[in-house]
C-alpha cells in the first residue's frame, strides 16, 4: 500500500498531478484544494500523502496535501453511493474545517452545492459525517462546537461568536475578516446564518 510519496512535481492540475519518484512518475487525482496548496510545476521535495484505490482494472492513486483532508477522503469513499470522483468533489468544494462546520451547523444546502451531491445525499452526508467527527482520532480537531444561539436576557454579539467558531475550524484571522464582509446586507444576521454565509465564501474561495 503506498501511502506517501515525495519527488519533483512534473504536472499540475486542480484534478491531478504527476510526482516523479526517482525516475518513476506517478499520476494521483487530488482535490482543487491540494492542488492549490502544491508548489510551481519543477519543485523537487514535494511530499503527498496518498491512497491508492484497487480496481478490477485499474489502480487508481490519489494524493492530499493533509492527514485530514485523507481520513475524510476515507471516509467519505466508505459511504454508500459515494466513490473516489464524488468524495475528491466535496474535497475540492470544502476544506476539512469548512466541512466540518457545515455539519456543525447541518446546512444540507451548503453541502448539495458540491458538484453531483443532490439534497437527498447532502443529508445522508450530514448524518455520516456527524459520527465521523464525533469519534475519528484524525477529524476530532477540525471540529468545532456549536455556535450559541442568542439569549434574550444577555444578547450576544453576532461576529464575535462568528468569529470564534470560525477561528477554532482553523481559518485565520484575514480569511475570517473577508468572510464575513457583506453578511449583514446579505440577511445574515444570525450567528447561525453569519457561519454558513463565511463558509460558503470560504467553500467558494472567497
Amino acid at each position: 500500500m503506498i501511502v506517501q510519496l515525495t519527488g519533483t512535481l512534473v504536472e499540475a492540475t486542480p484534478s491531478h498531478v504527476v510526482l516523479d519518484v526517482h525516475g518513476v512518475g506517478y499520476e494521483l487525482g487530488v482535490s482543487a484544494n491540494t492542488a492549490a496548496a502544491l508548489p510551481a510545476a519543477g519543485e523537487p521535495g514535494v511530499t503527498l500523502l496518498a491512497r491508492m484505490v484497487v480496481r478490477d482494472n485499474a489502480m487508481l492513486l490519489y494524493g492530499f496535501a493533509t492527514a485530514e483532508e485523507r481520513a475524510l477522503f476515507d471516509r467519505l469513499c466508505a459511504i454508500s453511493g459515494v466513490g473516489p470522483a464524488l468524495a475528491l468533489s466535496v474535497l475540492s468544494t470544502f476544506t476539512p474545517q469548512g466541512l466540518a462546520g457545515a455539519v456543525v451547523t447541518q446546512d444540507a444546502g451548503l453541502i448539495a452545492t458540491t458538484p453531483g451531491v443532490g439534497k437527498k445525499l447532502a443529508n445522508r452526508l450530514l448524518v455520516e459525517l456527524e459520527e465521523v467527527f464525533a469519534k475519528s482520532p484524525a477529524l476530532r480537531g477540525v471540529v468545532a462546537a456549536p455556535v450559541a444561539a442568542p439569549s434574550a436576557a444577555a444578547p450576544t454579539n453576532v461576529e464575535a461568536d462568528v468569529t470564534a467558531a470560525l477561528l477554532s475550524m482553523g481559518f485565520s484571522p484575514q480569511e475570517v475578516t473577508v468572510a464575513l464582509e457583506g453578511h449583514e446586507e446579505a440577511g445574515a444576521t444570525t450567528a447561525e446564518k453569519a457561519v454558513a454565509y463565511a463558509l460558503r465564501r470560504l467553500g467558494g474561495g472567497l
